[in-house]
């Protein structure tokens, strides 16, 4: 009889152990859509602004960002500009079409291709970044292009805010770009190209989705490139008053 028993509770022991195994196993495998990163898309204009500058120029600018995926992995288009009010013609214009992976916890590296079509001879290149936070709260965005002629350039955009209160931002930026190559098409000498330069106060007027502000940018050519400027009729350093909005959707 007792050996009955005992037979009994072996059985029920073991079918425990094997149930829990199981529901361990399914748990470990589960692909339900529970457990599969989160899908996320948005715009942002980390800059949307009217500049007035010390030599009575007006321009429109915006940088942009829309992007849509996973924390594994986003497509990202980009798109940065500099519109002549008075002449009605685009100084700038370059729209980035990248996909995004994770490097580091701070870090991830992109991948794609940019498209440069302002008012004069259109450009294409291809793109391979990095973008994330450096030590200090740097933000930091650092990409290499190089064109379908082989020129190749580098430029490095860093931002730093500092928080005066939950609503008062002080952001400080700087992009500068460096050519390895020399493109006078488009008026880019070899070296350090240019220097552009910001400080913007802002107020979170609606929880980080709309930020109104006001700043003054300086933007430098140096070199070959301020040379070839010069040349074409242009300048080489402006000071800019600026009036804008850090928008988000």
């Amino acid at each position: 009889m007792s050996f009955n028993r005992s037979l009994v509770a072996a059985s029920f022991l073991a079918s425990i152990g094997l149930s829990t195994a199981v529901t361990a196993q399914e748990m470990i495998s589960d692909t339900t859509a529970r457990k599969q990163p989160l899908t996320t898309w948005g715009v942002q204009f980390e800059e949307f602004e009217y500049r007035y500058s010390d030599d009575d120029e007006e321009l429109g600018v915006w940088s942009a960002d829309a992007f849509y995926g996973t924390d594994d992995f986003k497509v990202r288009l980009l798109t940065t500009g500099e519109y002549e009010i008075e002449e009605q013609a685009y100084e700038t214009l370059e729209n980035q079409l990248v996909g995004q992976i994770p490097i580091s916890k701070f870090f991830d590296a992109k991948a794609g291709v940019r498209f440069d079509t302002p008012e004069g001879p259109d450009r294409t290149y291809a793109v391979l970044g990095v973008a994330g936070l450096a030590p200090q709260w740097f933000e930091i965005d650092a990409n290499l292009y190089v064109s379908k002629d082989g020129d190749t350039s580098a430029e490095l955009d860093a931002e730093y805010e500092l928080l005066f209160t939950n609503y008062w931002i002080l952001a400080a930026t700087l992009d500068a770009t460096v050519a390895f190559s020399e493109d006078e098409e488009i008026g880019v000498g070899k070296g350090l190209v240019s220097t552009e330069t910001g400080l913007r106060l802002r107020y979170d007027l609606l929880d980080r989705a709309f930020s109104p502000y006001v700043g003054v940018v300086h933007e430098r050519k140096y070199g070959d490139s301020a040379d070839l400027a010069e040349a074409s009729g242009g300048g080489t350093e402006d000071w800019f008053a600026v009036i804008g909005a850090r928008i988000a959707f």
